[in-house]
């Protein structure tokens, strides 16, 4: 059995049996998380790109689990310098295979940079295949005609950004859904900070009155079952 479960702004915890697969960790400092960085459990953290609302206990949780950190090459050759060793490089269109499942790399148009102003390379997304289930976390992006090509293959869950001015927003969402042409949609970096405060249920009644999709607005903390 596989779940998702979100932990406020673009902090998630996919499960499949006994793995955990935490993406773009960010719970200290996330005043919508329930938890802190102390008490996470990870044996991989996938992260989308450098910004500190993604990798704010990157190094901190890598260390204390030593979980397997999937990301692109410049931020593998920055988290090395950190004392994180045990690392899976990727670049945009690569895909690994990994004991859980595939993870391939997808484009996203952003800007991405570390915590400490070193570059981060090219921000990215990530499609997930495991157990039968397709996922596509998105990661911070603006809407882009590509998408549609994710969607080809077919796509049982989609996570993208709503939160608009730093990503793409409600209405832009609601296209990605189209091009993509997931089961399931859920929405992903909002209601952090005052900026990016959306409302989800107009954005699931959306979903709902102008894709295919079954929208699924997730609690913080609470573990969505994939299906």
């Amino acid at each position: 059995m596989s779940t998702l479960t979100w932990y406020g702004h673009a902090t998630w915890l996919l499960t499949s049996g006994k793995t955990r697969i935490v993406i773009d960790p960010f719970f200290n400092g996330n005043t919508h998380c329930p938890v802190k960085a102390e008490d996470v459990a990870a044996d991989y953290i996938m992260v989308t790109h450098g910004h500190f609302d993604h990798t704010g206990d990157l190094v901190a949780l890598a260390k204390k689990t030593g979980a397997n950190v999937v990301c692109n090459w410049e931020i593998s050759t920055w988290l090395e310098k950190q004392g994180v060793t045990n690392l899976t490089a990727m670049n945009t269109g690569g895909s690994v295979k990994l004991p859980f499942g595939q993870v391939k790399s997808t484009i996203a148009h952003h800007s991405s940079s570390l915590p400490d102003g070193t570059y981060g390379g090219n921000p990215n997304g990530y499609v997930v295949s495991l157990e039968n289930k397709k996922i596509y976390f998105a990661g911070d992006t603006a809407l882009f005609m590509d998408m549609q090509l994710y969607g080809r293959g077919g796509l049982d869950y989609a996570v993208l950004p709503i939160g608009d001015l730093y990503t793409m927003g409600i209405e832009d969402s609601i296209e990605a859904i189209k091009l993509l042409q997931p089961k399931y949609a859920l929405p992903s970096h909002f209601d952090t900070w005052p900026p990016i405060e959306q409302d989800t249920a107009a954005w699931a009644a959306r979903v709902k009155a102008e894709t295919k999709a079954i929208p699924v607005v997730p609690k913080v903390g609470v573990a969505v079952e994939l299906g």
